[in-house]
């Protein structure tokens, strides 16, 4: 094996990076958080969506985002499973339910973790939990490792595979700048049927606790986001299985932090050792030159003396 001292070079600056990397980096820890109390939510009433896709069209126009192909009145991409993209912080998704007349939808963006897995497993802190309760994300300090998107339970974030120089991981930011102002999320305020409500978490929850007391035949007795993986600030009110409208169920109610600190607590190890492994194998491979060469020159200098 041989390396040139460019090769090792480009190397070595690439592992640099790492260990500095590997220094701010911040693992998950072992304690319990459970959200800023403050916090803004968005609780979506499934059983008041009717597909109408504005909240698409809202969220694309607010947040500047390219235009799709096929126009937002267009009902035919409701009979496909789609799943949020680059391009599109949400989608709304059309389920046929046994038992139920008619089809129910679905709008899916990210679900703003109180302890998000996606910022648990970011090892240069691109993604942050902000007192709002919307889990932003920072491009200027990501290193395109998509780690957040294996951790993500809900295959929310999405990679820029179109851009090949400044590539970015995309997802819905609650329209964290707009809230700031004190405005609505592009996709609460687009919303005709008021299907979406924005609000301070806890008075969501009391809201779709209240709904499902006074309608306790229409309404699933359970908030979806209130415990999954410790809890989210984007929460759900159905009237239909959760199960038959793709949601996962399976998720348990601990924070992804708590699951993976042991795991994730040797990233800035391995970031830190990297230059150390390579100048391990430039060392190994060098000697393994000089042994060689040196043979080389001892065969050349048999043969002369052979030849004399």
């Amino acid at each position: 094996m041989s390396i040139s001292r460019r090769r090792f070079l480009g190397w070595v600056g690439a592992a640099g990076m790492g260990s500095v990397v590997g220094k701010s980096a911040l693992a998950a820890g072992n304690k319990h958080f459970d959200g800023y109390h403050e916090s803004l939510g968005v609780l979506h009433d499934i059983s008041l969506c009717v597909g109408c896709r504005s909240c698409e069209a809202a969220c694309c126009k607010v947040n500047e985002l390219p235009v799709p192909d096929k126009p937002f009145t267009d009902k035919h991409v409701l009979d496909e499973e789609r799943r949020t993209t680059a391009e599109a912080y949400t989608v709304v998704n059309k389920y046929g339910v046994t038992g139920k007349i008619g089809p129910s939808f679905r709008k899916i963006q990210c679900n703003h973790c109180a302890e998000p897995a996606c910022a648990s497993a970011c090892f240069v802190k691109a993604f942050k939990k902000t007192k709002t309760g919307a889990v932003t994300y920072d491009a200027s300090v990501c290193v395109g490792c998509r780690y957040c998107m294996i951790a993500c339970p809900f295959e929310i974030p999405a990679y820029e595979y179109n851009e090949s120089f400044t590539p970015r991981v995309m997802k819905c930011t609650m329209c964290h700048p707009r809230i700031t102002k004190g405005q609505l999320p592009g996709c609460v305020e687009g919303c005709p049927m008021e299907a979406l409500t924005l609000g301070k978490r806890e008075d969501l929850l009391k809201i779709a606790r209240e709904r499902i007391r006074k309608y306790p035949g229409k309404y699933i007795d359970h908030i979806y986001g209130e415990t999954e993986m410790g809890g989210t600030n984007w929460l759900y009110l159905s009237n239909v299985p959760f199960s038959d409208i793709g949601m996962r169920e399976d998720l348990g109610v601990t924070p992804a932090p708590e699951l993976t600190s042991g795991a994730l607590s040797v990233v800035p190890l391995v970031a830190g050792l990297w230059p150390v492994f390579l100048m391990g194998i430039y060392a190994i491979s060098k000697r393994k030159e000089i042994v060689f060469k040196e043979e080389l020159d001892e065969a050349a200098h048999s043969r002369t003396k052979e030849d004399i």
